[in-house]
């Protein structure tokens, strides 16, 4: 098996398409985020991603048949007002090396721009290491002109945050995605790290969809959302025990982390 193999399933014209990336990260902000998108547009397969450079692992599923981790890259064609079609880029893991992660992403961005990718936005979680209720989407871009333009729908853009820059895909498919002469944004959506967080993915999606002029419906992932809540509230609430007897909790360090 070569390192990184990408079999296409369908042959498809896309009209200046961008890619939008989504994989598993801190609170699996990226990939609710992406499959959430996925399935809302509706985007069909085009191409699915194994590696060497994943977990040497099958899934088992419900019926007893195995497939191998890989991730999966989709297409939606945009009705003709719009002048954009989409890629979205899923998937099980990110490469579990560094090297692992420069040849996967380069390999993708290569696919990508044979069919005609010249933007890319990239969805991930950046890891508070508290709770945050109410997240808000930060940003990185790899154009001023960019970072002026996403300020616009209310992405923030800090000198501190992310204080030692994106870690893993979201930054890579930016970073090497210059050298492919693509320009870019990775949208962050504030997260505990401590669980998978449908809140904060739907903030990045907001953002998102703003953007690029795209509906989409909220109401499966704001339950989602409201079920974390409750989980939430009830780790609050057994935190707080302690302070009653023994007077303050123990202080958290903040843990700042992209994925």
């Amino acid at each position: 098996m070569q390192d990184v193999l990408i079999r296409t399933l369908e042959k498809v014209e896309l009209r200046d398409p961008i890619l939008i990336e989504g994989l598993p990260g801190v609170g699996n902000v990226g990939k609710l985020a992406a499959d959430y998108l996925r399935d809302q547009l509706p985007a069909k397969p085009l191409a699915t991603i194994y590696s060497k450079f994943f977990p040497p692992q099958v899934y088992v599923g419900e019926n007893g048949v195995i497939r191998l981790v890989s991730n999966d890259l989709s297409y939606w064609k945009a009705p003709a007002s719009s002048p954009h079609d989409l890629l979205v880029l899923g998937g099980d893991y990110q490469g579990i090396s560094p090297e692992g992660q420069y040849e996967i992403t380069e390999r993708v961005l290569d696919y990508c721009s044979g069919l005609g990718v010249h933007e890319v936005f990239t969805l991930a979680g950046f890891a508070q290491g508290r709770m945050v209720e109410e997240p808000k989407v930060l940003g990185a871009a790899t154009h001023l002109s960019r970072v002026e333009t996403m300020k616009k729908f209310g992405v923030v853009f800090s000198r501190t945050d992310p204080g030692g820059g994106l870690i893993g895909a979201s930054g890579l498919f930016l970073g090497l995605g210059r050298l492919f002469g693509m320009e870019g944004v990775c949208l962050m959506g504030e997260t505990s790290g401590y669980f998978v967080d449908p809140h904060s993915a739907e903030a990045v999606l907001k953002v998102l969809s703003q953007v690029l002029l795209l509906s989409l419906d909220f109401t499966s992932l704001e339950a989602k959302a409201r079920e974390i809540d409750r989980i939430a509230q009830k780790i609050h609430e057994a935190e707080q025990r302690p302070s009653e007897t023994s007077g303050a909790a123990a202080p958290r360090e903040d843990l700042g982390y992209i994925g």
